[in-house]
């Protein structure tokens, strides 16, 4: 049975050079899935540089999976055209949220862990993993793939509550 480990709160920031899927432009809107848990941001018409600033909460549980999300393209009288995919492991952030709560990090800013790009991640950059009052938080950047071009910008947020230690 998997063991609850709290709220993880994702929020969908933007998406830059999404690719064109209509005539000239694309309606993106981004599912986003952890587990068996969905939810998705509203279409931005038109739009290839979308602004979403969506937050979206989820049960974190163990064993702890990857966040995946895909980019659409809203069609009214056909299926939605794919705009890409990515994912990324939430291990690191957990991670960072149980040293937080070993060293009693609880105000100002701290930097925790930085997750670095790789093949087994879809990072374009560097990330940090930072304890803000309380909260770890890591902001990313995800290339999207299967596509020409597209990156989706997101902040994850685990709040304040301690993460639980997984027992042996």
């Amino acid at each position: 049975m998997a063991d609850s480990l709290g709220l993880i709160k994702v929020t969908v920031v933007q998406g830059k050079r999404l690719v064109v899927r209509d005539f000239t432009s694309s309606d993106p809107y981004v599912v986003v899935k952890l587990g068996n848990q969905v939810a998705k941001t509203k279409v931005i018409n038109s739009c290839l540089n979308p602004v979403w600033n969506e937050e979206l909460s989820f049960f974190l549980k163990e064993p702890i999976g990857d966040l995946s999300l895909e980019v659409f393209d809203k069609d009214f009288l056909k299926t939605d055209d794919k705009m890409g995919h990515a994912h990324l492991s939430l291990q690191p952030i957990v991670s960072a949220a149980r040293l937080r709560q070993i060293l009693r990090v609880s105000s100002g800013e701290t930097t925790l862990r930085k997750v670095v790009p790789d093949g087994e991640n879809c990072l374009v950059r560097e990330s940090s993993i930072t304890s803000v009052d309380g909260e770890v938080v890591q902001s990313v950047w995800l290339r999207l793939c299967d596509v020409e071009s597209g990156e989706i910008e997101l902040k994850i947020k685990l709040p304040n509550a301690p993460v639980a230690q997984c027992g042996s």
